[in-house]
């Protein structure tokens, strides 16, 4: 076979096996073996015996792990850490939660992508039987998981965000389905004359009370528990969404906005916070984002023409796309 049919063919098998090693961090990470391994290296006959795990088999996983640069071997035949590895480590904003969850129902409804791709609806609903948020609600353990897992995936996007985009015009902002509060309280932080309210479902708002007083924000911070398909709490000037709308069909994110437009101010400002599709066929973390959000939650991620075809329709003009240094850009507008 010819030097230039080689190069597709293993470009392919390594995009077919991928999930061969994402599958074998996600047992890493259930095992917390980069936490066993951070006062040193240590072997698997030593790390089986806490786990309860076989001791070839889990050196079999770290072996592999570390060929592709996730832990260490040393002469002695023990395994350490390494900066990948280090990146598993259970401690706030690393991607450990991460891993467990894509390892576990993200994997399951990705398994069923082409029930997704055939129907046009979540995988999720079917293998789980309900909604990707209604399970949450009713799985507290999988949830803190989420809350931590989109801290992992999405929590540099937030001072990109806070760096590009200025909210000093702002007097009182409302994070709409802002979850564990970190984004509204990392804005409040470096605007300390601005006040938030904080909304999502009352199971999401109570998990979020105790950032907010360990932030220091309890008297500039309101959270109030609601549904954002039901109604948005009026008071606020700038209403703030990060990875709301892309949960979201169409019509869905319709009764949303327009929940928004009929409290928000005449001179008040919608922030949309997503990835925008860009045209052409350049590599695009969104397009693959895309795809997630079709298997789980039924949602999507947009072009700038198709948010600005949204926003008209709930009654708002689309002003502008501010981009930041992390994928998302702040989507704003304005009360048409």
């Amino acid at each position: 076979m010819a030097d230039e049919e080689v190069a597709p063919f293993r470009k392919i098998f390594q995009m077919l096996t991928g999930y061969w090693t994402s599958q074998a961090i996600h047992v890493a990470a259930k095992l917390k073996l980069a936490d066993r391994l951070a006062n040193g290296p240590r072997t698997a006959a030593e790390l089986a015996r806490e786990t309860d795990a076989d001791p070839h088999a889990l050196y079999r996983l770290l072996r592999a792990l570390a060929s592709v640069d996730c832990f260490v071997q040393d002469d002695q035949g023990r395994f350490g850490l390494t900066p990948l590895a280090e990146c598993l480590l259970d401690r706030p904003g690393s991607q450990y939660p991460v891993a467990l969850f894509l390892g576990e129902e993200h994997y399951h409804c990705w398994g069923d992508l082409l029930y997704s791709v055939r129907t046009g609806k979540p995988a999720f609903d079917k293998i789980y039987g309900k909604p990707i948020f209604d399970y949450l609600s009713g799985h507290p353990e999988q949830a803190m998981v989420f809350d931590a897992a989109m801290t992992g995936i999405h929590g540099p996007e937030t001072q990109a965000m806070i760096d590009a985009y200025d909210f000093g015009n702002i007097s009182t902002i409302t994070d709409i389905g802002g979850g564990n509060g970190s984004v509204i309280t990392s804005v409040l932080q470096k605007y300390p004359k601005l006040k938030g309210i904080l909304y999502d479902l009352p199971g999401v708002i109570g998990r979020a009370q105790q950032g907010i007083a360990d932030a220091g924000l309890t008297s500039r911070c309101t959270p109030i528990a609601g549904s954002f398909f039901e109604s948005v709490p009026a008071g606020a000037d700038g209403y703030m969404m990060r990875h709301i709308i892309h949960d979201w069909d169409d019509d869905k994110a319709l009764t949303i906005l327009r929940n928004v437009r009929k409290v928000i101010p005449p001179t008040g400002k919608l922030m949309v916070v997503e990835m925008v599709i860009e045209p052409g066929n350049a590599p695009d973390f969104a397009k693959f984002l895309d795809l997630n959000m079709l298997t789980l939650p039924g949602g999507l991620e947009r072009t700038l023409a198709e948010y600005r075809d949204l926003y008209a329709k709930a009654g708002f003009r689309l002003d502008r796309a501010v981009k930041t240094p992390s994928p998302v850009s702040v989507i704003e507008g304005t009360p048409a």
